[in-house]
């Protein structure tokens, strides 16, 4: 069981943003999740971006957290976070804070959950309440024979379908020797870098929807 200052510091996290652009970045079990302290630290260099981070338990593997400068949230606070009636649901409140959700990595395993509708974590979840006016960039990352399997083609097209945005991954020696995808965050970033140029942030907005 956790303290009640632990629950109070979920509680208040989300009010004390800094930033006037608040990026979501959701981190799956793929071996690309290793990028997630550099992606987190070049965002935060964009001016006026704040930064959050949902994982799962699987992408846990593959990153420090102690290296990630921001909130980690994860299935666990999802639960430590809701006591009775008139607590927040964290799926809901991250909806409700985030401009921008970025999925990178996304792992084969998430992209069929989130393809059929399934929410079965705290960043499914997210994923399911969210606000489909708002932009979603997802990152597919994962060993090239299972990019390559048929399903793989259709899933990123219902994603597609439902209004978010895919960023294809660059080619490269995979850790297993394969050649493959992967590397999204320099695409990532290079958008960031577009849609942030304007100095009003209510333009910045304009141009993402």
């Amino acid at each position: 069981m956790q303290t009640d200052d632990y629950v109070f510091g979920l509680k208040t996290d989300l009010l004390k943003s800094s930033g006037t652009f608040r990026v979501l970045v959701g981190v799956t079990g793929s071996v690309a999740a290793l990028k997630l302290p550099l992606l987190v630290f070049q965002l935060l260099q964009l001016p006026g971006v704040d930064v959050r981070v949902v994982t799962t338990e699987h992408a846990k593997h593959f990153y420090n957290s102690a290296e990630v400068s921001v909130k980690i949230y994860s299935d666990k606070d999802e639960w430590e976070l809701w006591t009775q009636r008139s607590d927040p649901v964290l799926h809901i409140e991250l909806r409700r804070w985030a401009d921008l959700l970025v999925i990178a990595p996304l792992d084969a395993n998430t992209l069929g959950k989130i393809a059929n509708g399934i929410c079965d974590n705290l960043l499914t979840c997210v994923v399911r309440a969210w606000d489909t006016s708002r932009p979603l960039l997802f990152c597919p990352a994962m060993n090239t024979a299972m990019w390559q399997h048929p399903i793989t083609a259709q899933q990123v097209s219902c994603l597609t379908e439902f209004g978010y945005m895919e960023i294809p991954c660059v080619a490269k020696k995979l850790v297993c020797g394969d050649e493959g995808g992967s590397k999204p965050e320099k695409k990532i970033l290079s958008i960031y870098n577009y849609l942030l140029s304007p100095s009003d942030i209510s333009e910045c907005r304009s141009l993402l929807v």
